[in-house]
């Protein structure tokens, strides 16, 4: 099991900050997120989400990880499993980066 603390973790704040229970969809936050952070904020989630995914834990940690800090993503609609739904997210986040 993933033992992280979670207050400090940038995985599970960027997750919890971003994809909560609150949101409209996740298409949307992801959008208000690459309209609202800077730059640099956006570059250092690429590295730690990146970090997290090729981090030694098993895929079924990381999903276990990922599902509760994402509350507002039903993963069954993406028919993705959690981590492979969190790397789409990193190539929506490099796309307009690479356009700076």
């Amino acid at each position: 099991m993933l033992s992280i603390n979670k207050q400090e973790d940038p995985v599970f704040q960027f997750l919890a900050g971003t994809f909560h229970q609150d949101i409209e969809s996740p298409d949307d936050a992801l959008q208000g997120l690459l309209t609202e952070e800077s730059k640099e904020y956006l570059e250092n989630a690429i590295v730690f989400l990146t970090d997290f995914i090729e981090s030694e834990h098993s895929e079924n940690e990381k999903n276990d990880y990922i599902q509760p800090c994402a509350e507002g993503v039903y993963f069954p609609a993406f028919n993705l499993e959690p981590i492979d739904w969190l790397k789409n997210v990193i190539v929506q986040i490099k796309k307009p980066l690479n356009k700076i």
